[in-house]
């Protein structure tokens, strides 16, 4: 799904900004967090339980796919390296090692940096994400 057939969906539904801007804010942060693998899921069960908008939800969701994934998840982890304090963490890490077999215990100190930088990330392009969608919908409306 492209940029634009994204953008037509979130400002085509007919909910209040409020609604429409919460749904995609929610998938943002979903899309960023560290469940990858249930993201959908996770998305398609939030938008129930919120009772917001499921297709809205799951645009925000898709942030994360295979062109964003890469740069998405490791800046995120550069932001909880950065928060817990584990600088030395990465220029301890030979990458050249890591194959499938050995990736869980190579990456072991990246786990807790990963989980905090994806959640403190998702939180803030949540939050940014629901003003830039309420914002451009009241404009929208208004007019």
């Amino acid at each position: 799904m492209s940029l634009g057939d994204r953008l037509r969906i979130i400002f085509s539904v007919k909910d209040t900004p409020e609604k429409i801007a919460l749904a995609f804010a929610v998938g943002i942060f979903i899309g960023i967090s560290p469940f990858l693998g249930l993201h959908t899921l996770m998305a398609l069960a939030f938008a129930s339980i919120l009772r917001v908008n499921k297709l809205v939800t799951l645009a925000g969701a898709f942030v994360t796919n295979p062109l964003t994934i890469i740069p998405i998840y490791s800046f995120a982890t550069w932001v909880g390296i950065k928060m817990t304090g584990q600088e030395n963490t990465l220029s301890q890490t030979n990458f050249k090692d890591i194959t499938i077999i050995n990736i869980f215990s190579i990456l072991k100190e990246l786990i807790l940096p990963f989980f905090v930088g994806t959640i403190a990330f998702g939180l803030i392009a949540a939050a940014l994400s629901y003003l830039f969608v309420y914002y451009i919908l009241k404009r929208m409306r208004e007019v």
